[in-house]
């Protein structure tokens, strides 16, 4: 598979990621774990990439662990030292009104 540039990234797909640095910056967050679906884990290290050059000093961590939607969040992470700050889920479609 051809590596794809965060151009043709965000051509593809809405991932909103000046919405994800301005959250990093306006939580502080130090460690940003990133939960990517399946069909966007081969391009998860040219989104940390972007997101490290628009960010200082932020660490990246990529979940390589299942994500089947907004409701599969990561378990264990509390338990993790040092804590991370935030949690960004990337998904293919939308979330459904009302949710």
């Amino acid at each position: 598979m051809k590596q794809k540039t965060i151009e043709g990234i965000q051509e593809e797909y809405d991932l909103e990621l000046d919405k994800v640095v301005k959250e990093i910056k306006k939580k502080r967050a130090k460690i940003v774990l990133l939960q990517f679906p399946d069909g966007l884990k081969p391009w998860a290290t040219t989104i940390v990439d972007y997101l490290e050059q628009k960010t200082n000093k932020v660490e990246f961590i990529i979940w390589l662990g299942s994500c089947y939607g907004a409701c599969d969040t990561p378990v264990g992470l509390d338990d993790l030292k040092p804590k991370i700050d935030l949690v960004v889920q990337f998904g293919h479609n939308e979330m459904m009104p009302g949710y």
